[in-house]
């Protein structure tokens, strides 16, 4: 919802979840690769890939994860950096780039402004389970994945609280709204980052 309303309000949104699934979309070399390295029961009838089975894989083991993430992160890093450029060339005045790892990466430094979403672990582990439909034991596994969220507010330019309604958290983007425009300008060409947890 953050995201969606940034871009409401006149941002470009360059979202990593999404450039990541067209990195292991059918006919890619990434998805060839995860097939290779992890079998071919993870690729579906139609060709896509089963990431609820990849995901058990990959959560269940450090060595696993560190491999998947060498497959996909390269990739989604190119595109990512070719959609900034497209944007930089168009003139954009704030691109955001939704990077659900961004401090587990380490990527941080690279933006200008990182604005963190944050809600406490017990209420993240009850969203990823009714709304990406994962078991308890899957939401706890991405969430060990994560940095704690004391570090995060400790390097985040902003920190967005996500424990509200929706209409609060709005309320929360349009107040910060006008500060993100500032903080562009001044620190123009970087692109503002949201980190999500």
């Amino acid at each position: 919802m953050v995201a969606a309303r940034l871009v409401e309000l006149g941002a470009t949104l360059i979202d990593a979840d999404m450039l990541a699934r067209e990195a292991v979309a059918p006919g890619t070399p990434g998805l060839d690769a995860i097939v290779t390295r992890w079998g071919t029961h993870l690729r579906r009838n139609d060709g896509t890939l089963d990431r609820a089975a990849l995901r058990q894989i990959v959560f269940s083991d450090p060595a696993d994860r560190g491999a998947l993430d060498a497959i996909v992160h390269p990739e989604v890093e190119r595109r990512r950096q070719m959609l900034v450029d497209a944007a930089r060339t168009r003139g954009d005045e704030i691109v955001v780039c939704d990077i659900p790892l961004l401090f587990e990466k380490n990527l941080q430094d690279r933006f200008g402004a990182v604005i963190l979403v944050d809600a406490p672990v017990a209420l993240r582990a009850e969203r990823l389970v009714r709304n990406r439909r994962l078991t308890p034991a899957e939401a706890q596994a991405m969430i060990d994945a994560q940095l704690p969220s004391g570090p995060k507010r400790e390097r985040a330019t902003w920190v967005i609280d996500n424990t509200g309604s929706l209409d609060e958290l709005r309320a929360q983007v349009d107040a910060l709204w006008p500060r993100i425009r500032t903080q562009a300008s001044a620190l123009s060409p970087l692109p503002p980052s949201r980190g999500d947890t």
